[in-house]
């Protein structure tokens, strides 16, 4: 019995690791993409101030990453 009850602890953990990994790396690696769109963005946006709607949509494609990280970790749990 106790070890039953360890064991469904230990899967129960292994779950919370697995969901926090699945949105804390999606969201590391959204937030580097980011960095490299945005700073480009603002420089296109420096020369050519029409380019702003391409940037912002450009800027917020990453984002959908974290999304489907979250979908990940609800899946998961």
């Amino acid at each position: 019995m106790a070890t039953e009850t360890v064991a469904l602890m230990g899967n129960e953990g292994l779950k919370a690791i697995g969901a926090g990994l699945a949105v804390g790396l999606t969201g590391l690696a959204s937030a580097i993409a980011e960095r490299d769109i945005g700073s480009a963005a603002v420089g296109a946006m420096a020369e050519n101030e029409s380019l702003f709607g391409k940037g912002l949509i450009l800027t917020v494609i990453p984002e959908t990453i974290v999304i489907f990280g979250l979908v990940v970790a609800l899946l998961i749990s």
